[in-house]
């Protein structure tokens, strides 16, 4: 069945170009507030937007359905994502087949023991200008400079060139030399890691991973889907996956899901689960037993903005408990620090978030 095009969006500003005003602001006038209709026009079209490019990634991609909701839900919430899975689950494809799809200048980095931080956020050159003879310093850009950056296996790499793309990640730019580089607009990081090849590894560190807005699990498909992947991929046809929306357009998206209102119960829910997640004296029995650390204050937050992304991809303009619910796995998993007493009864940090969510009770 053919889809309906997506109507075209309210054109923003381009961020590459060096006098354009961020955010679609015009010089030194103040920036008129967008109107409820305007917004609600802007949901209904996103939400259109989410069909379409579904649809164009499911002409690459079959099944995976939960994996591709949170990696869209991440890209419109301005979150980067870890992708867990055993390697051959298509996670590179989707990621390329999103930037595709969305117009985004694309660029993967392969994450090896040898790698240096420069090999990711570039480089300073001494150029000599052969008039003069005057030496100067000239910025290369390294990869880092896309709008979405796939880190493959980022784990295999040492903590100080996995360090390279805290500020990146954080800030959106990248200082080399003395001097901030600002990074392109939308710039999102999608990292993967294999979790049962261990040796030759390097365990990300609390703070690089707090950056990363969710932990995908990415699991086996089922027994009729791998079917489908073994026939589709030993084709001779391929699929052309068609451009549903540009960065401009994504930038105006992103805004929009920003301005979506979020009622005080359902703050008060994502606050509360992950305080609960923490352990104390008057805590939970099971997080005393099986958590070291807890997630800090940046999962709320997180929580927070997906569910507007969640909500907004749905059609809705209001943030409901569903949403908090929906997204506290992804959101909370990675940020547990689990006891040695959780590893020698196999519990998984996703377990825990999934007791919290049956103890944890909306205000």
């Amino acid at each position: 069945m053919t889809r309906a095009p997506v109507p075209p969006l309210r054109s923003v500003p381009n961020p590459e170009e060096p006098d354009a005003p961020a955010h679609g602001v015009s010089g030194d006038e103040p920036s008129a507030a967008p109107s409820p209709e305007s917004d609600r026009e802007a949901v209904a079209r996103l939400a259109r937007a989410h069909a379409e490019l579904q649809h164009e990634i499911d002409k690459r991609i079959i099944g995976q359905r939960k994996v591709i909701d949170h990696l869209i839900t991440a890209l419109f919430a301005r979150g980067h994502c870890l992708f867990v899975g055993v390697p051959g689950l298509a996670k590179t494809l989707l990621v390329s087949t999103v930037a595709e799809a969305l117009n985004l200048s694309f660029q993967r980095i392969q994450f090896t023991p040898d790698l240096m931080p420069a090999d990711i956020t570039g480089t300073e050159v001494l150029e000599e200008d052969p008039i003069s003879g005057r030496r100067s310093f000239r910025f290369i850009p390294g990869p880092v400079f896309a709008n979405l950056v796939l880190a493959d296996e980022i784990n295999r790499t040492p903590p100080k060139t996995q360090a390279a793309l805290l500020q990146s990640m954080q800030e959106g730019r990248v200082t080399a030399g003395g001097h901030t580089h600002d990074l392109p607009s939308p710039f999102l990081v999608f990292a993967t890691q294999n979790p049962i090849e261990q040796e030759g590894t390097y365990p990300l560190p609390e703070a690089q991973l707090d950056r990363f807005m969710f932990q995908i699990d990415v699991d086996y498909p089922s027994e009729a889907e791998e079917a489908d992947i073994v026939r589709q991929q030993t084709s001779p046809l391929t699929s052309e996956v068609r451009r549903v929306l540009s960065p401009q357009a994504i930038l105006e998206l992103q805004d929009v899901v920003r301005r979506v209102p979020v009622a005080d119960h359902v703050i008060k829910y994502a606050v509360a689960l992950g305080r609960a997640s923490r352990p104390s004296a008057d805590g939970h029995d099971f997080v005393r037993n099986y958590v070291s650390w807890g997630a800090g204050p940046r999962a709320s937050q997180f929580l927070v903005a997906a569910g507007k992304a969640r909500a907004v991809l749905q059609g809705r303009f209001a943030v409901a408990i569903e949403d908090i619910a929906a997204l506290a796995r992804p959101a909370l998993q990675h940020r547990l620090v689990l006891s040695y007493r959780a590893e020698a009864d196999g519990v998984r940090a996703g377990e825990i978030v999934d007791r919290l969510l049956s103890v944890v009770t909306p205000a």
